[in-house]
């Protein structure tokens, strides 16, 4: 399933209120997403750097992301790395 058919089913796990799309966790889930799936395609596609180099931009916007999350909010920051794994 790619990650335009799986956004909606994202946002609505993720938003805070009815019309959330935009906060912090729905963003870091949303990157998440993207990342796996281009992480699945370099697996077989060694030599797209070009993609490699998008992957790398979006592994530090989710950094910045998780990041301002913890300064704001250790509870909500706790909480949806628990939801993603993305610590072990």
């Amino acid at each position: 399933m790619s990650t335009a058919t799986a956004k909606p089913e994202i946002i609505a796990q993720y938003k805070t209120h009815d019309k959330d799309t935009g906060s912090s966790e729905v963003q870091i889930a949303l990157l998440t997403a993207r990342i796996n799936h281009l992480t699945e395609h370099l697996r077989t596609h060694r030599k797209d750097f070009h993609s490699r180099r998008g992957l790398l931009q979006m592994a530090s916007r989710r950094r910045k992301l998780l990041d301002y999350l913890k300064r704001q909010d250790l509870s909500k920051y706790t909480e949806i790395l628990q939801k993603l794994s993305l610590r072990k």
